[in-house]
């Protein structure tokens, strides 16, 4: 952060930069001296309390470094005691890194054998859900092959008694027409006496 002092001068400088020049003249500037009159007497006021304060810090410099000093023995030494209780608790800490070791394995464990429980019966319902399925598609196919042979004989059956039906219709015609040798069907004489085809 700036001080005031630096604050001013780049003040200073910006107003100077602001200036116009004098006719006929690079070098010669129009300063308004009530303004850089102000600016000069608040740099004089400002000059000694930033001194004085530059000198406070250079005074009290050695006395942070002291205190610095004082701060970093008090962490050697806490470091250095920590150290010591770390060597002494060593054992121990062993021993507690061998139980967890035992923990942690035995935990892996049983957590192995659910999980290949869990996936053994998730691949028995499977195998289950795939031969429900596959059962109740064959039941489908059934009904369905067993449809379509119905509705074949069925078609048939239709097809042979139409067929019938139009074997006594003409006959009743050429008996109608005294045994005429052809007997045109209706059909027939609107379509200029083509014959009649059944699908």
């Amino acid at each position: 952060m700036s001080s005031r002092i630096e604050q001013l001068i780049d003040e200073m400088e910006e107003y100077i930069e602001s200036c116009k020049f004098q006719a006929f003249s690079n070098s010669k500037i129009l300063v308004n001296k009530d303004e850089i009159e102000e600016l000069i007497h608040e740099l004089r006021e400002k000059t000694p309390e930033e001194i004085k304060r530059y000198q406070r810090i250079v005074q009290n410099q050695e006395q942070i470094l002291n205190d610095a000093r004082v701060k970093a023995e008090q962490l050697i030494a806490d470091a250095t005691a920590q150290t010591t209780e770390l060597i002494s608790e060593h054992e121990i800490m062993q021993q507690a890194y061998a139980q967890a070791n035992d923990v942690v394995s035995t935990a892996s464990q049983q957590a192995q054998q659910v999980l290949d429980a869990a996936t053994s019966d998730a691949n028995a319902i499977r195998t289950s859900a795939v031969q429900y399925t596959d059962d109740l598609l064959s039941h489908v196919q059934n009904i369905i092959e067993k449809t379509m042979t119905s509705a074949q004989f069925d078609y048939e059956s239709l097809m042979a008694n139409l067929k019938q039906y139009e074997d006594i219709v003409v006959a009743n015609r050429k008996e109608l027409r005294g045994n005429s040798d052809t007997v045109q069907t209706d059909d027939q004489q609107a379509s200029g006496g083509e014959d009649l085809e059944l699908i």
